[in-house]
C-alpha cells in the first residue's frame, strides 16, 4: 500500500496539531459557533490520519483507491476542516466561511457540498455503520483501501453503533478501524453519569473487535496503533483513545461549557497565545 504523500515526522505531526487546533478555534470563533473542545481533543488523532497514515491525494479527492475517513461525531468537523486546508483541499482562507450562508464548510460535514468529505454526519452514532458499509464493499471488490472511523464518547451509547460492531467482526472487516475519541464528556455532562461505557476495552473485545488503548495525545502512539491496525486480518480495529476536551488550550481543558460554544474576542486571544 502506498504511504501517505503528506508524510510528516513525529515532531512536524506535533506542531501541525497545534495548527490545527490554532485554526479550529478561529474558525469557530468568527463564525460565534461551533464545538471547539470535541474539535481540539481530535487533533492529534486527525494530524496523525491525514499528514502520516491514510492514503489520499488532496488534488484528486475522488481518487478510487484512496484510504476513506469518517468524523462519525460531526460536531467536530472544525478540526477535519483545518487538517484538509493544511494538506491542500481548499485555501486556508476559506476556513474562516465556517457556518456562513452558502458555505461549503457546514456545522457538521456534507458530502455534497465538499471534496473529500467521505460521508455526511451529525445524527450520532450513524458513521460506523458507514464505514463498514465501505470496508465490506471493499472486500467484496478486492480493493486494498482502509476505512478509518473516529467516534464521540456519548455517541458509543447509542445503539446502531453495537449492531456494525457485531456486522464488521461477522464479516472480519480488518480493513476497518474505529478510534474512540475517550474524553469523557458529552453534552450533559461526565459520559460516565449519563450512560458509563466502562469496561470500554472489554465491551469491545466482547464484540470480537482487536481493541487498544492509547493516549490520544501522544502523537507516537497514535502513528503506532492507527499502522499497526491495518495489520490484522481477522477482525476490525477499535483504538481507545484517551483524550482530554479542549486539549491544548488551559480554560477549555475538561471543561464542558466550550462542548458547544465558541470563545470570546479575550478567549480567542489567550488561546492563539498559548497555542503559538
Amino acid at each position: 500500500m502506498a504511504e501517505n504523500p503528506l508524510n510528516r515526522s513525529i515532531d512536524e505531526l506535533k506542531q501541525t496539531a497545534s495548527l490545527l487546533r490554532l485554526n479550529s478555534i478561529k474558525a469557530i470563533h468568527d463564525a460565534a459557533s461551533g464545538h471547539p473542545g470535541g474539535s481540539c481533543s481530535a487533533a492529534d488523532i486527525v494530524t496523525a490520519l491525514y499528514f502520516r497514515i491514510m492514503r489520499h491525494d488532496p488534488k484528486r479527492p475522488d481518487w478510487p483507491e484512496r484510504d476513506r475517513f469518517i468524523i462519525s461525531k460531526g460536531h467536530g468537523v472544525p478540526v477535519v476542516y483545518a487538517a484538509m486546508a493544511e494538506a491542500g483541499y481548499f485555501p486556508e482562507e476559506e476556513l474562516w466561511s465556517l457556518r456562513k450562508i452558502d458555505t461549503r464548510l457546514q456545522g457538521h460535514p456534507s458530502v455534497k457540498d465538499l471534496p473529500g468529505i467521505e460521508a455526511s454526519t451529525g445524527s450520532l452514532g450513524q458513521g460506523l455503520s458507514v464505514g463498514v458499509g465501505l470496508a465490506l464493499s471493499f472486500k467484496i471488490d478486492n480493493v486494498d483501501s482502509r476505512v478509518f472511523v473516529l467516534l464521540g464518547d456519548g455517541e458509543v451509547q447509542e445503539g446502531q453503533v453495537w449492531e456494525a460492531a457485531m456486522f464488521a467482526r461477522q464479516h472480519k472487516l480488518s480493513k476497518l478501524t474505529a478510534i474512540l475519541d475517550y474524553n469523557r464528556l458529552q453534552l450533559d455532562g461526565p459520559t460516565a453519569e449519563i450512560i458509563d461505557l466502562e469496561p470500554v476495552l472489554d465491551k469491545w473485545r466482547a464484540f470480537g473487535w482487536r481493541a487498544v488503548e492509547i493516549d490520544g495525545h501522544d502523537i507516537s502512539e497514535i502513528v503506532e496503533a492507527l499502522d499497526d491496525a491495518g495489520n490484522h486480518d481477522e477482525s476490525p480495529t477499535m483504538i481507545i483513545a484517551r483524550t482530554v476536551k479542549g486539549k491544548g488550550v488551559s480554560f477549555m481543558e475538561n471543561n464542558n461549557d466550550f462542548h458547544g460554544m465558541a470563545p470570546t474576542d479575550d478567549e480567542l486571544a489567550l488561546a492563539i497565545e498559548e497555542l503559538s
